[in-house]
């Protein structure tokens, strides 16, 4: 997996691509930790992730109750295979999906 951020401002947009998978969810996981202080508003750009396993999920949930108290988190552009994923695991009922 591959990310790149992008900092306008207070907002923070993540682009994910490739597999959010366990071997990949720690790294993404532990760079959120850092990359959120100060930030306001995250957005998480999923248009290039191909998959998406229980251990992106925990990643997506963690940031999500991180940014809770701020101004919150929004996933957009998910794609048809991500976007089951969500839905079926009842995520798409907790997270801001675009």
């Amino acid at each position: 997996m591959h990310f790149t951020k992008s900092l306008n401002g207070n907002q923070l947009t993540v682009a994910l691509e490739g597999r959010l998978d366990t071997v990949t969810a720690p790294e993404l996981d532990a760079d959120l930790k850092t990359s959120l202080e100060g930030v306001d508003s995250l957005i998480l750009d999923l248009a290039n992730l191909a998959y998406i396993s229980s251990a992106g999920l925990r990643v997506l949930l963690s940031a999500h109750k991180a940014m809770s108290g701020k101004g919150g988190m929004k996933v957009v552009h998910a794609n048809e295979i991500v976007r089951e994923v969500l839905e079926v695991t009842g995520f798409a009922d907790i997270l801001n999906i675009e």
